[in-house]
C-alpha cells in the first residue's frame, strides 16, 4: 500500500517479512542479561514496588509486539520491558524492519502493535489509510540532528549543498530523510524537483555508497558514523536546526484503546531507560557496540549524539507535525491532504496512557 505512492525501487525490503541484516546489524538476544538501568539496587527496589502496585491489573493482551529498525533499539538491548512486563504475564516480541516506512506498513497490516519512527513515516501511513495513533514524542536536545546528514563520498567533486542540483540523491522515501532533504534544499534555494530521487533503504545503500555508486546519500546513524569514520565520507549538511518535531512512538488505535494501563507502563519504562541512557552514554555504547558489531569508539560517537528520552503528546507538538504533513502535500508527494488530529487519542485517553514524567514536557 505505502509503496504505491512512495515509488521505492527496491522489492525485497518492501515485503512485510522481518528484515534482519547479517553482520553488524543482526541484533543478538544474548545481551538482554547485560547490565542495564534495571539492575542497580535502587531501580531493583523501585521495580519491586511497581510490580506490587500493578500485579492486580489484568491486561487484555498477553503479547506485546514491538517493531524496531535495523539501526537497533536500546530498549530491546537492555531488556527493561521484559523485566517489567513478563512478571505481569505479558510477553514481549520484537520484530526488525529496514526503516520506518517498512515498520509502519507492518503495523498497518496487524503484524506489530507499537514502534518507534521518525516524524515522516506516520504521515505517509495515515495518508495510506493506516489506523494508527501517536503515543509519545521524542525529546530533542542541542545535539539533535547530528546523527543524520546529507553526505558525499570521499573525493567527490560536490563541495556544497547547492552543488547537488541535477544529481541523483538516494534515501528511503517516506522516512525522516525525505523531510530532511526537502527542508535542506529550501535553504539553498533549490526545489525537490531539482534533484533526481532514488528510493533505497539504508541497509542497501551503504554498500553502494562505499563503492562510489551513490553520489549523494541522505542517511543517519549508525550508517553515517560508519562511512564518516571508516570511509572518509563528507557531510554537506547535518540535520541540526532543520525544524523537525522529532520522532514518535506510534501504535495501532485498537491496541492503544484496549490497553491503556499496559501502555502507561511501557512508556514509563522506555523513558526511565532513556533517562539512564542520557546520563550514561559510554555505558550505552559498551552495551550496544557488541550487538551491532561496531567498534566501540564509533559507537561512542553514535550514542553521544542520540536522543533516548520521550515526551507526551501536546497540541504544540501536533501543530508542528501538521506542518510536516502540509509540506509533503504542497510538494505533491502525498496523494491527499491529511489531518494529523485524526491520528490522535482523546485527552482522557492520553491521560490514561501518559506517565507523569512525560506530561509536562512540551
Amino acid at each position: 500500500m505505502f509503496n504505491s505512492f512512495l515509488g521505492t525501487k527496491t522489492t525485497v525490503i518492501s515485503k512485510i517479512a522481518l528484515f534482519v541484516m547479517p553482520g553488524f546489524l543482526a541484533l543478538s538476544t544474548t545481551l538482554i542479561s547485560c547490565t542495564s538501568p534495571s539492575n542497580n539496587t535502587n531501580n531493583a527496589t523501585d521495580a519491586k514496588a511497581e510490580t506490587a502496585a500493578t500485579k492486580t491489573i489484568t491486561f487484555k493482551t498477553k503479547l506485546l509486539r514491538i517493531g524496531y529498525q535495523s539501526s537497533g533499539d536500546l530498549v530491546r538491548v537492555t531488556g527493561v520491558l521484559e523485566k517489567r512486563l513478563e512478571p505481569l504475564g505479558v510477553k514481549v516480541e520484537w520484530a526488525q524492519f529496514a526503516q520506518g516506512p517498512q515498520l509502519m506498513e507492518a503495523m498497518n497490516v496487524g503484524k506489530i502493535d507499537i514502534g518507534s519512527v521518525g516524524e515522516t513515516p506516520p504521515i505517509f501511513a495515515q495518508a495510506a489509510g493506516a489506523k494508527i495513533v501517536y503515543l509519545a514524542g521524542r525529546r530533542l536536545s542541542p545535539n539533535s540532528g547530528k546523527g543524520s546528514a546529507i553526505a558525499v563520498p570521499k573525493g567527490s567533486p560536490i563541495k556544497t549543498l547547492a552543488d547537488i542540483k541535477g544529481k541523483e540523491v538516494v534515501f528511503q522515501k517516506g522516512s525522516a530523510s525525505h523531510y530532511f532533504i526537502i527542508k535542506a534544499l529550501e535553504e539553498v534555494g533549490l526545489k525537490y524537483s531539482d534533484i533526481k530521487v532514488l528510493s533505497m533503504p539504508n541497509v542497501e545503500a551503504r554498500g553502494a555508497f562505499i563503492q562510489g555508486a551513490i553520489p549523494v546519500w541522505v542517511t543517519g546513524d549508525p550508517h553515517l558514523a560508519l562511512v564518516e569514520k571508516l570511509h572518509g565520507a563528507r557531510v554537506l549538511r547535518d540535520a541540526r536546526n532543520i525544524g523537525t518535531p522529532g520522532g514518535y512512538y506510534v501504535g495501532t488505535r485498537e491496541f492503544a484503546k484496549e490497553n491503556p494501563e499496559l501502555l502507561r507502563i511501557i512508556l514509563e519504562e522506555i523513558d526511565k531507560n532513556g533517562q539512564w541512557a542520557e546520563a550514561n552514554r559510554k555505558e550505552v555504547a559498551k552495551l550496544v557496540a557488541p550487538v551491532l558489531k561496531i567498534d566501540l569508539p564509533i559507537q561512542e560517537i553514535i550514542s553521544g549524539r542520540a536522543n533516548y528520552r520521550i515526551k507526551g503528546i501536546t497540541p504544540e507538538l501536533m501543530k508542528a507535525q501538521q506542518s510536516v504533513a502540509d509540506l509533503f502535500y504542497n510538494e505533491k508527494i502525498l496523494p491527499k491532504k491529511i489531518d494529523v488530529q485524526e491520528a490522535l487519542l482523546t485527552p482522557k485517553e492520553y491521560a490514561a496512557i501518559t506517565p507523569p514524567t512525560l506530561i509536562s514536557e512540551k
